[in-house]
């Protein structure tokens, strides 16, 4: 079946469905073929990996150490895996040879900011979803941009990626987190909604939007991972 076709058809499937049941059916289809779970372990992020650990801990997370990450991130990765007894946590890193010719220096982001993101975070995904049919986001409809727009299942290049939290709000999330009693990101407390790397991340003001601190003044506001051409948008609007 055309992945488009499958997507349309799940999203039917799945028009009334709650969070849990798209994740626990996506994880388990065999249409989809074996799925992944990308996370960023940042400060939304919790909410997910939860699920999926009440579903089945020994789903594959994996989780994009850019090498460009807040020290808070890292930590609280390792924390978040073992309260949570998730079990199949695959860290990726960028490819040594590829940053050694690119970005010995650690600069590239301040003369391509495109460049770092594909480097540092869409090739690496890339390579590491190869053996999947499927991956799950956790990205939301209210978060920014066209995300208003997305679907809880999407065609992505050549395979199905899965939004279930795509309808929640930030209230939901917050009710969530304090039901479970789950652990925050360290640096949400410190002016930190939307946490990315270190040099492309500021902290935002009360008045803002959460991902205003993302690439501040800079018109991009997506690493790409949620493009298919793997390329991010110069026009500044999310997807």
């Amino acid at each position: 079946m055309p992945l488009k076709e499958l997507a349309e058809r799940r999203n039917i499937l799945h028009r009334k469905s709650d969070a849990q049941t798209i994740l626990r059916h996506t994880l388990d289809d065999v249409q989809i073929g074996p799925v992944a779970v990308v996370s960023s372990f940042g400060a939304e992020s919790v909410v997910l990996l939860h699920m999926v650990a009440q579903i089945n801990p020994a789903t594959p997370i994996i989780f994009l150490d850019t090498e460009m990450l807040f020290a808070e991130t890292l930590q609280y990765q390792k924390d978040v895996a073992l309260s949570l007894g998730l079990t199949d946590i695959r860290v990726i890193t960028p490819n040594r040879n590829e940053v050694l010719v690119k970005d010995v220096d650690g600069l590239l982001h301040q003369a391509d900011i495109d460049a770092c993101c594909h480097l540092r975070k869409v090739q690496p995904l890339a390579d590491a979803l190869s053996e999947f049919g499927g991956w799950v986001s956790g990205r939301k409809r209210f978060q920014s941009g066209s995300r208003a727009a997305i679907a809880h299942f999407e065609k992505d290049a050549r395979k199905i990626k899965a939004n279930p939290l795509a309808n929640w709000t930030r209230d939901d999330l917050a009710a969530y987190m304090t039901k479970h009693k789950l652990p925050r990101h360290p640096l949400v407390a410190q002016g930190y909604p939307s946490i990315g790397c270190m040099p492309c991340t500021t902290r935002v003001g009360s008045h803002e939007d959460p991902r205003a601190g993302r690439w501040r003044d800079a018109p991009k506001s997506e690493c790409g991972i949620h493009f298919e051409d793997g390329k991010a948008a110069k026009s500044g609007v999310a997807a």
